[in-house]
Protein backbone atom coordinates (compact mmCIF):
# COMPACT_ATOMS: atom_id res chain seq x y z
CA UNK A 1 0.00 0.00 0.00
CA UNK A 2 1.19 3.40 -0.89
CA UNK A 3 2.37 6.05 1.68
CA UNK A 4 -0.50 8.40 2.88
CA UNK A 5 0.04 12.24 4.00
CA UNK A 6 -2.41 14.53 6.18
CA UNK A 7 -1.84 17.91 6.43
CA UNK A 8 -3.96 19.70 8.50
CA UNK A 9 -5.91 20.47 12.04
CA UNK A 10 -5.30 18.75 15.48
CA UNK A 11 -7.72 19.75 17.91
CA UNK A 12 -9.29 18.75 21.37
CA UNK A 13 -12.84 18.27 21.05
CA UNK A 14 -15.02 18.84 24.50
CA UNK A 15 -18.30 17.09 23.58
CA UNK A 16 -21.27 18.22 25.84
CA UNK A 17 -24.42 15.81 24.39
CA UNK A 18 -27.55 18.25 24.63
CA UNK A 19 -31.54 17.56 24.60
CA UNK A 20 -31.55 20.01 21.68
CA UNK A 21 -29.76 22.20 20.48
CA UNK A 22 -30.06 25.85 21.96
CA UNK A 23 -31.98 29.18 21.13
CA UNK A 24 -29.92 32.45 21.40
CA UNK A 25 -29.78 32.83 25.56
CA UNK A 26 -31.07 29.80 26.45
CA UNK A 27 -29.23 27.90 29.27
CA UNK A 28 -29.19 24.17 28.63
CA UNK A 29 -28.24 20.73 30.98
CA UNK A 30 -26.09 18.42 29.37
CA UNK A 31 -26.37 14.64 30.03
CA UNK A 32 -23.01 14.21 29.49
CA UNK A 33 -19.59 15.87 28.48
CA UNK A 34 -16.56 13.82 27.23
CA UNK A 35 -13.27 15.07 25.74
CA UNK A 36 -11.35 13.85 22.64
CA UNK A 37 -8.91 14.10 20.62
CA UNK A 38 -9.68 15.82 17.39
CA UNK A 39 -9.88 18.40 14.40
CA UNK A 40 -10.47 16.79 10.85
CA UNK A 41 -6.46 16.57 10.07
CA UNK A 42 -5.88 14.46 13.18
CA UNK A 43 -9.18 12.17 12.81
CA UNK A 44 -8.54 11.29 9.49
CA UNK A 45 -4.93 11.04 10.34
CA UNK A 46 -6.25 8.64 12.57
CA UNK A 47 -8.77 6.72 10.90
CA UNK A 48 -6.05 6.01 8.12
CA UNK A 49 -4.04 4.38 10.63
CA UNK A 50 -6.90 2.15 12.20
CA UNK A 51 -7.60 1.06 8.09
CA UNK A 52 -3.78 -0.52 8.41
CA UNK A 53 -2.45 2.37 6.01
CA UNK A 54 1.11 4.01 6.31
CA UNK A 55 0.13 7.24 7.09
CA UNK A 56 2.11 10.94 8.61
CA UNK A 57 0.54 13.89 10.11
CA UNK A 58 2.03 16.95 9.34
CA UNK A 59 0.30 19.86 11.35
CA UNK A 60 1.26 21.84 14.52
CA UNK A 61 0.04 21.39 17.72
CA UNK A 62 0.78 23.59 21.24
CA UNK A 63 3.24 23.39 24.00
CA UNK A 64 0.45 22.78 26.53
CA UNK A 65 -1.06 19.40 28.42
CA UNK A 66 -3.76 18.84 25.68
CA UNK A 67 -0.24 19.27 23.15
CA UNK A 68 1.20 16.63 24.62
CA UNK A 69 -2.03 13.98 25.13
CA UNK A 70 -2.13 14.47 21.51
CA UNK A 71 0.92 13.46 20.36
CA UNK A 72 1.29 10.39 22.74
CA UNK A 73 -2.37 9.70 20.89
CA UNK A 74 -1.34 9.80 17.59
CA UNK A 75 2.11 7.46 18.27
CA UNK A 76 -0.08 5.21 19.95
CA UNK A 77 -2.48 4.57 16.97
CA UNK A 78 0.66 4.71 15.06
CA UNK A 79 1.15 7.37 13.25
CA UNK A 80 4.11 8.95 11.49
CA UNK A 81 4.35 11.77 13.63
CA UNK A 82 7.95 13.10 11.99
CA UNK A 83 5.93 16.05 10.55
CA UNK A 84 4.48 17.40 13.68
CA UNK A 85 5.41 20.93 15.19
CA UNK A 86 5.02 22.10 19.14
CA UNK A 87 4.93 25.42 19.18
CA UNK A 88 5.66 27.46 21.91
CA UNK A 89 3.40 30.00 24.08
CA UNK A 90 0.27 28.87 22.29
CA UNK A 91 -2.53 26.53 23.15
CA UNK A 92 -3.46 23.32 21.17
CA UNK A 93 -6.61 24.21 18.61
CA UNK A 94 -10.13 23.36 20.61
CA UNK A 95 -13.21 22.02 18.99
CA UNK A 96 -16.82 22.60 21.13
CA UNK A 97 -19.07 20.39 20.46
CA UNK A 98 -22.90 19.94 21.27
CA UNK A 99 -24.69 16.09 20.25
CA UNK A 100 -28.00 16.12 20.16
CA UNK A 101 -29.90 12.64 20.66
CA UNK A 102 -30.61 12.42 17.02
CA UNK A 103 -26.67 12.22 16.80
CA UNK A 104 -25.99 15.57 15.02
CA UNK A 105 -23.63 17.99 16.05
CA UNK A 106 -23.17 21.55 15.95
CA UNK A 107 -19.54 22.84 16.44
CA UNK A 108 -17.29 25.74 17.40
CA UNK A 109 -13.45 25.87 17.02
CA UNK A 110 -10.76 28.08 18.31
CA UNK A 111 -8.26 27.45 16.30
CA UNK A 112 -5.14 27.73 18.36
CA UNK A 113 -1.49 26.51 17.24
CA UNK A 114 -3.61 24.96 13.84
CA UNK A 115 -3.13 28.97 12.62
CA UNK A 116 0.87 28.66 12.63
CA UNK A 117 0.31 25.77 10.08
CA UNK A 118 2.54 28.14 7.28
CA UNK A 119 3.69 27.74 3.57
CA UNK A 120 7.38 27.34 5.40
CA UNK A 121 6.27 24.63 6.79
CA UNK A 122 4.53 22.76 3.63
CA UNK A 123 8.04 23.51 2.33
CA UNK A 124 9.79 22.16 4.65
CA UNK A 125 7.65 18.97 4.55
CA UNK A 126 8.04 18.92 0.78
CA UNK A 127 10.37 15.29 0.56
CA UNK A 128 7.34 13.81 3.02
CA UNK A 129 4.99 14.97 1.20
CA UNK A 130 6.70 13.59 -2.19
CA UNK A 131 7.38 10.10 -0.83
CA UNK A 132 3.42 9.39 -0.56
CA UNK A 133 1.02 7.95 -3.15
CA UNK A 134 -2.33 9.95 -1.90
CA UNK A 135 -2.12 13.54 0.16
CA UNK A 136 -5.24 14.15 2.31
CA UNK A 137 -5.98 18.15 3.43
CA UNK A 138 -9.29 20.42 4.87
CA UNK A 139 -10.01 24.06 5.47
CA UNK A 140 -9.23 24.49 9.49
CA UNK A 141 -5.66 25.74 8.59
CA UNK A 142 -4.49 29.42 7.05
CA UNK A 143 -5.64 28.90 2.90
CA UNK A 144 -2.09 29.82 1.61
CA UNK A 145 -0.64 27.14 3.56
CA UNK A 146 -3.31 25.00 2.66
CA UNK A 147 -2.42 25.73 -0.96
CA UNK A 148 0.58 25.33 -0.82
CA UNK A 149 0.83 21.77 0.68
CA UNK A 150 -1.30 21.19 -2.48
CA UNK A 151 1.04 22.43 -4.92
CA UNK A 152 3.92 20.41 -3.66
CA UNK A 153 2.14 17.08 -3.51
CA UNK A 154 0.27 17.98 -7.02
CA UNK A 155 3.83 18.99 -8.78
CA UNK A 156 5.44 15.59 -7.56
CA UNK A 157 2.20 13.56 -9.18
CA UNK A 158 0.51 12.63 -5.62
CA UNK A 159 -3.27 12.18 -5.63
CA UNK A 160 -4.26 15.10 -3.78
CA UNK A 161 -7.95 14.92 -2.07
CA UNK A 162 -9.38 18.34 -0.32
CA UNK A 163 -12.37 17.92 2.06
CA UNK A 164 -13.03 21.77 1.54
CA UNK A 165 -14.65 21.93 5.14
CA UNK A 166 -15.25 24.20 7.22
CA UNK A 167 -16.53 25.28 4.07
CA UNK A 168 -15.66 28.75 2.60
CA UNK A 169 -15.43 30.17 -0.78
CA UNK A 170 -12.51 29.45 -2.52
CA UNK A 171 -9.90 30.58 -5.75
CA UNK A 172 -10.42 28.71 -8.65
CA UNK A 173 -6.53 27.82 -8.16
CA UNK A 174 -7.52 25.27 -5.58
CA UNK A 175 -9.21 23.27 -7.73
CA UNK A 176 -6.55 23.19 -10.16
CA UNK A 177 -4.56 21.14 -7.59
CA UNK A 178 -7.16 18.95 -6.54
CA UNK A 179 -7.88 15.16 -7.93
CA UNK A 180 -10.83 14.68 -5.90
CA UNK A 181 -12.91 17.19 -4.30
CA UNK A 182 -15.45 15.81 -1.35
CA UNK A 183 -18.33 18.17 -0.06
CA UNK A 184 -20.96 17.10 1.47
CA UNK A 185 -24.25 19.19 0.75
CA UNK A 186 -24.33 21.94 2.26
CA UNK A 187 -20.52 22.73 1.44
CA UNK A 188 -21.24 22.13 -2.00
CA UNK A 189 -23.64 25.06 -1.69
CA UNK A 190 -21.39 27.08 -0.29
CA UNK A 191 -18.66 26.73 -2.12
CA UNK A 192 -20.52 26.94 -5.40
CA UNK A 193 -23.50 29.44 -4.70
CA UNK A 194 -25.49 26.91 -6.46
CA UNK A 195 -28.56 24.71 -5.05
CA UNK A 196 -27.65 21.11 -4.09
CA UNK A 197 -30.78 19.63 -2.39
CA UNK A 198 -31.47 17.62 -5.49
CA UNK A 199 -29.51 15.13 -7.32
CA UNK A 200 -29.45 17.14 -10.42
CA UNK A 201 -28.92 20.35 -8.56
CA UNK A 202 -25.84 18.61 -7.05
CA UNK A 203 -24.52 16.91 -10.16
CA UNK A 204 -25.15 20.75 -11.92
CA UNK A 205 -22.93 22.22 -8.64
CA UNK A 206 -20.94 19.76 -8.92
CA UNK A 207 -19.91 20.47 -12.82
CA UNK A 208 -19.30 24.00 -11.88
CA UNK A 209 -16.29 22.92 -9.63
CA UNK A 210 -14.88 20.82 -12.43
CA UNK A 211 -15.13 23.80 -14.66
CA UNK A 212 -12.85 25.60 -12.24
CA UNK A 213 -10.29 23.00 -12.22
CA UNK A 214 -11.35 19.94 -10.04
CA UNK A 215 -11.25 16.32 -11.82
CA UNK A 216 -13.55 14.49 -9.61
CA UNK A 217 -16.33 15.52 -6.86
CA UNK A 218 -17.63 13.35 -4.63
CA UNK A 219 -20.81 14.36 -3.06
CA UNK A 220 -21.49 13.51 0.03
CA UNK A 221 -25.12 12.55 0.85
CA UNK A 222 -25.62 11.46 4.44
CA UNK A 223 -27.43 8.11 4.28
CA UNK A 224 -27.98 8.17 0.34
CA UNK A 225 -24.86 7.53 -0.26
CA UNK A 226 -22.33 9.52 -2.48
CA UNK A 227 -22.92 11.08 -5.83
CA UNK A 228 -19.69 10.80 -8.31
CA UNK A 229 -19.75 13.27 -10.95
CA UNK A 230 -17.04 14.45 -13.68
CA UNK A 231 -17.43 16.04 -16.78
CA UNK A 232 -18.34 13.31 -18.43
CA UNK A 233 -20.36 11.10 -16.21
CA UNK A 234 -22.31 10.98 -12.76
CA UNK A 235 -23.83 8.03 -10.45
CA UNK A 236 -24.83 6.83 -6.97
CA UNK A 237 -22.45 5.27 -4.72
CA UNK A 238 -25.27 3.53 -1.97
CA UNK A 239 -24.80 3.89 1.30
CA UNK A 240 -25.03 1.68 4.63
CA UNK A 241 -27.77 1.34 6.89
CA UNK A 242 -26.69 1.81 10.19
CA UNK A 243 -28.23 3.48 13.77
CA UNK A 244 -26.39 6.50 14.21
CA UNK A 245 -25.72 7.96 17.68
CA UNK A 246 -23.04 10.65 16.49
CA UNK A 247 -21.94 12.06 13.04
CA UNK A 248 -19.29 13.85 14.54
CA UNK A 249 -16.40 11.99 12.59
CA UNK A 250 -18.72 11.04 9.84
CA UNK A 251 -16.69 13.09 6.92
CA UNK A 252 -13.42 12.45 8.39
CA UNK A 253 -13.50 8.74 8.33
CA UNK A 254 -15.53 9.09 4.67
CA UNK A 255 -12.31 10.55 3.62
CA UNK A 256 -9.60 8.00 5.26
CA UNK A 257 -11.32 5.31 3.98
CA UNK A 258 -11.19 7.01 0.45
CA UNK A 259 -7.37 7.68 0.67
CA UNK A 260 -7.13 4.14 1.75
CA UNK A 261 -8.98 2.69 -0.75
CA UNK A 262 -6.80 5.01 -3.58
CA UNK A 263 -3.26 3.93 -1.98
CA UNK A 264 -4.50 0.52 -1.73
CA UNK A 265 -5.01 0.67 -5.39
CA UNK A 266 -8.87 0.02 -5.13
CA UNK A 267 -11.14 0.94 -8.49
CA UNK A 268 -12.68 4.32 -7.41
CA UNK A 269 -16.45 2.79 -6.97
CA UNK A 270 -14.62 0.01 -4.70
CA UNK A 271 -12.70 3.06 -3.02
CA UNK A 272 -15.99 4.51 -2.40
CA UNK A 273 -17.61 1.59 -0.80
CA UNK A 274 -15.13 1.52 1.59
CA UNK A 275 -15.54 4.96 2.55
CA UNK A 276 -18.98 4.78 2.35
CA UNK A 277 -19.11 2.00 4.85
CA UNK A 278 -15.81 3.29 7.22
CA UNK A 279 -18.21 6.94 7.61
CA UNK A 280 -21.46 4.75 8.72
CA UNK A 281 -19.42 2.81 10.99
CA UNK A 282 -18.43 5.81 12.99
CA UNK A 283 -21.52 7.28 13.59
CA UNK A 284 -22.65 4.13 15.50
CA UNK A 285 -20.43 5.18 18.37
CA UNK A 286 -19.84 7.94 20.13
CA UNK A 287 -16.86 10.74 19.64
CA UNK A 288 -14.46 10.99 16.33
CA UNK A 289 -11.34 8.84 16.91
CA UNK A 290 -13.06 6.25 19.00
CA UNK A 291 -15.69 5.85 16.93
CA UNK A 292 -13.03 5.04 13.66
CA UNK A 293 -13.54 1.27 12.39
CA UNK A 294 -11.04 -0.99 11.39
CA UNK A 295 -10.57 -2.41 7.79
CA UNK A 296 -11.94 -5.86 8.87
CA UNK A 297 -15.24 -4.27 10.60
CA UNK A 298 -15.50 -1.72 7.39
CA UNK A 299 -15.48 -5.01 5.18
CA UNK A 300 -17.36 -6.74 7.21
CA UNK A 301 -20.47 -4.14 6.57
CA UNK A 302 -19.68 -3.87 3.00
CA UNK A 303 -20.18 -7.90 2.81
CA UNK A 304 -23.09 -8.01 5.07
CA UNK A 305 -25.02 -5.47 2.83
CA UNK A 306 -23.86 -6.18 -0.65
Amino acid sequence: MKKICVFGSLNIDMTIFVPHFNAPGETLTGTGMSIFTGGKGGNQAVACARLGAPVKMIGCLGDDANGGMYYDTLVKEGVDVSGLRRCENITSGIAFIEVVPEGENRIALAVGANGLLTPEVARDSEAAIAECGVYMTQLENPLEAIMEGMRIAHDHGVTVVLDPAPARPLPDQIFGLCDIVTPNETELNILTGMPTDTVDEAVAAARSLIARGAKLVLNKRGAAGVLLVTADECRMIPGFKVEAVDTTAAGDSFNAGLAVGLADGLAIDDAIRLANATGAISTTRLGAQPAMPTREQAEALIKAQA
